[in-house]
C-alpha cells in the first residue's frame, strides 16, 4: 500500500509541479471568455443608446435593466431619472465590456476579477430584488437540483474569477508584458 501511495504522490506531484502557476490561471481564462465574454458583452450591446453617441446615453432597457423598481415608479420615462441613475447605467455598461476583456487579454486580471465578482453580486442583487426572481430560480445549496440560475451557476462563476484573483493571469497575458516591462525600466 505504501508503494502505491507512494507512486501516487509522485505522479501527481510532478503533475502539479510541471503546471504549478501557469495552467490553472490560463486554462480559467479560457473557460471565463468561452462561457461570459459573449453574455456580458451581448447585455453590454443591449445597454448602448441609439447612433454615434449611444456610449454616452444608455438605451431605456439598460435602465430597466439595472433599476427596474426606479424605471416602473417612473412610469417608464427614463428621464425622469435623475444624475445617479445615468451614471450607474454607464458605468455598469462600460463595466460589463471592459472587465471581460481585461480578463480575456489578461490585462490587471486580479482587479478586473474582483470587479467582477462584485458585478456579478450586483447583479444577482438585482436579479433578486429588482426583477423578482422565484425561490426555483434563486435555489439553494444542498438541493440535489444543481440548475438554479443565481446559487448555483453564479457560485461557479465567482469560484473561477477567485481562481484569477488568487493565481492571476498565467504566463500568456498583457500582465506579463507590462509588469516585466515596469520592471526593467
Amino acid at each position: 500500500m505504501n508503494t502505491l501511495v507512494s507512486l501516487y504522490n509522485s505522479a501527481f506531484g510532478l503533475l502539479e509541479r510541471a503546471t504549478d502557476g501557469w495552467l490553472t490561471p490560463t486554462l480559467a481564462r479560457l473557460v471565463f471568455a468561452g462561457t461570459l465574454l459573449v453574455y456580458y458583452w451581448a447585455s453590454a450591446l443591449t445597454k448602448l443608446g441609439d447612433g454615434i453617441f449611444g456610449f454616452l446615453f444608455p438605451s431605456p432597457g439598460a435602465y430597466i435593466q439595472i433599476f427596474p423598481k426606479a424605471v416602473e415608479a417612473a412610469g417608464y420615462d427614463t428621464s425622469q431619472l435623475g444624475f445617479f441613475h445615468w451614471l450607474v447605467v454607464l458605468l455598469g455598461t462600460y463595466a460589463e465590456f471592459l472587465l471581460p476583456l481585461m480578463i480575456v487579454i489578461g490585462l490587471l486580471t486580479r482587479a478586473a476579477a474582483l470587479g467582477m465578482i462584485g458585478f456579478v453580486i450586483v447583479q444577482s442583487w438585482v436579479d433578486i430584488t429588482g426583477h423578482g426572481l422565484a425561490a426555483k430560480d434563486i435555489g439553494a445549496w444542498f438541493d440535489r437540483d444543481p440548475s438554479s440560475l443565481i446559487v448555483d451557476q453564479r457560485s461557479f462563476w465567482i469560484f473561477l474569477l477567485l481562481v484569477l484573483v488568487l493565481k492571476g493571469a498565467g504566463p500568456f497575458a498583457a500582465d506579463r508584458f507590462v509588469l516585466n516591462r515596469k520592471s526593467d525600466a
